[in-house]
């Protein structure tokens, strides 16, 4: 990836948001605003197409820094916007921190298809500044201006018939909208650049920013005991883990389990796997440092895979039997072979990283219909269910999130957080301050 060595800079210029319109927001005549009381002067726009910054209420004079994805192998480029306002059922967040994904790099090398530009980043910690207008009151209630927040990257609607169900991780209007168009469920980009009044997709909310909009479904309150820095990663590296522990892999007591690729996402597997109440656990990778911090995070046997067979070895710790439940985090043709062949007869092999589009993987048909193993993608958890009891976990310590962030960045330095990343320099997670 041929990333360039420094992060260009559009714009030097500092986030001009005034504290006078901070106070602004939290006074009694803007509460009445963000409630629909009477005298509510601000009508939601119609839908445009494409998005455009016509007929849409931006703050006067107020401005953010934004890292944004133009072209892939491109470096990111800061550059500055105005600060986007919510809509209806939409909290404008004061970021704080930022997780370095591989999702988001999967789409800066062109990997993934999104739409450009677009403001990455999707693992998130922040304050409430906002409510859009309109907006339920049992929201404001919850997320008062002012609380802390963190936010998941799959942000549910909460009204389609996957969210009616309770599966939030199937949200129609996620897919449909801010996956498939960079948007948010009306069709339209919250992000304009300052300069043009241009628009910018959203990557999620766009975290990699200084301010950003999320539909408040996909919100939780984060604890006073909780960092900032640190809990950016319960909105998806975490999160994503318990969605496939909980939901996929329905790990029980005593269960074994092999985790293939200790990053991120697979290092918090380990984790939520011995809160669970696994028995074996199986740390999987080529890089032994992160085999070594796999130890600390709750693996019982680790595995080179540069060094021996990865699936003999997890058949010898077991017994020749293979686990009950093998991870996928890696996202590759070969691990998604060495996940189907690590189980036992019976067993479930769970699929939790992204690939390259259009890539396959390959498994033994009749051994699948014989042996009765189950194949199951797991893409993140519930937001609604599980990001409160994710943030339980971290705030009673049985989730270690000092221990789940090994690197730190400043905002400036968000594109050497990715080149890191790519580089396989980041052991566990990276998380950029953008205090």
């Amino acid at each position: 990836m041929a990333f360039a060595p420094i992060l260009r800079r559009v714009s030097a210029a500092k986030n001009l948001f005034s504290l006078s319109r901070l106070a602004a927001v939290s006074s009694p005549s803007a509460r009445s605003l963000q409630t629909g009381a009477s005298g509510d002067d601000r009508q939601l726009p119609p839908p445009l197409s494409p998005p455009s910054i016509a007929g849409y209420h931006v703050s006067s004079g107020g401005y953010m820094r934004g890292a944004v994805y133009r072209e892939p192998n491109q470096p990111l480029t800061i550059e500055e916007f105005h600060i986007p306002r919510p809509k209806v059922n939409e909290i404008l967040i004061k970021t704080k921190a930022c997780g370095v994904c591989h999702s988001d790099l999967h789409v800066m090398k062109g990997e993934i298809p999104f739409s450009s530009p677009c403001v990455i980043g999707h693992e998130i910690t922040g304050e409430v500044v906002e409510h859009g207008p309109l907006t339920d009151h049992k929201i404001i209630q919850r997320f008062p201006v002012g609380s802390r927040v963190v936010g998941a990257f799959i942000m549910p609607c909460g009204t389609c018939s996957y969210c009616a169900k309770g599966h939030d991780d199937l949200c129609e209007d996620f897919f449909a909208f801010n996956r498939a168009k960079g948007t948010l469920y009306d069709g339209e980009t919250r992000l304009f650049l300052r300069h043009d009044d241009s628009p910018v997709y959203m990557y999620s909310m766009g975290g990699m920013a200084e301010y950003c909009v999320t539909p408040a479904h996909g919100l939780a309150p984060l604890p006073e005991s909780l960092p900032y820095t640190e809990s950016a990663i319960l909105g998806c590296a975490v999160f994503t883990a318990y969605g496939a522990m909980a939901h996929a892999a329905e790990i029980r007591p005593g269960d074994s389990i092999a985790v293939i690729g200790i990053g991120g996402v697979g290092s918090s597997c380990l984790q939520i796997a011995r809160a669970f109440g696994a028995s074996d656990i199986i740390a999987v990778d080529v890089q032994d440092d992160k085999l070594e911090k796999a130890k600390t995070l709750g693996a019982t046997h680790i595995v080179n895979a540069a060094k021996e067979d990865a699936v003999d070895r997890i058949r010898e710790i077991t017994g020749g039997m293979g686990v009950d439940v093998a991870v996928e985090a890696l996202g590759k043709p070969q691990t998604f072979m060495q996940c189907t062949l690590s189980v036992k007869d019976g067993g479930k092999a769970v699929m939790i990283g992204l690939s390259q589009a259009g890539s396959v993987g390959e498994i033994d048909i009749n051994r699948l219909v014989r042996r009765k193993i189950k194949v199951i993608g797991s893409y993140g958890g519930r937001a609604r269910q599980d990001l409160p009891k994710v943030v339980k976990l971290a705030e009673s310590g049985i989730f270690n999130l000092t221990n789940a962030v090994s690197s730190k960045y400043k905002f400036e330095d968000a594109e050497k957080a990715f080149q890191d990343l790519n580089q396989g320099k980041i052991v566990s997670r990276g998380v950029v301050e953008i205090l």
